[in-house]
């Protein structure tokens, strides 16, 4: 049996704006936007009542789905930090990360934490940074591999 993952799926806030950031900030391109059918949605996602509004983006060989439910009206606004259970985030390379960075605040994004060389494992010598959309709570990381690598 093969398998490849398809996408990641991230529920936003506002899909005008999120589709701008990945476009904007990480150079992503949209392929497909469109309400989906709220019975089918409800039935994938065994959320009662869901309505979602769901913008495909690809960069390379990676794809996103922004998904943005406007039901049911319980929903909850969840932002865990990076250490806890079912936190996730989407790591990005950038070739230059002081100019990467620059844009990312203007946004703009939060750090979370600073930026960092990383020391040991595959990302030895890498400039890495954690940050946040305020918006959507999302945990973006940039990653800067080290000259030559």
């Amino acid at each position: 049996m093969s398998v490849t993952v398809n996408h990641t799926g991230i529920t936003v806030h506002d899909p005008d704006r999120s589709e701008a950031m990945f476009r904007d900030l990480f150079g992503f391109e949209t392929f497909s936007r469109a309400c989906r059918d709220p019975a089918i949605i409800s039935r994938v996602t065994g959320v009662a009542g869901a309505r979602v509004e769901i913008a495909y983006m690809r960069n390379g060989a990676v794809a996103i789905e922004l998904l943005c439910y406007a039901a049911p009206e319980d929903r909850a606004d969840f932002r865990p930090r990076p250490c806890d259970l079912g936190s996730l985030h989407l790591a990005l390379n950038v070739d230059d990360m002081d100019a990467a960075l620059d844009k990312a605040l203007k946004w703009p994004l939060d750090m979370v934490g600073e930026v960092v060389v990383i020391d040991q494992g595959p990302n030895t010598g890498s400039r890495i940074v954690y940050m946040r959309n305020p918006e959507d709570g999302l945990i973006l990381e940039m990653i800067q591999k080290p000259k030559g690598a």
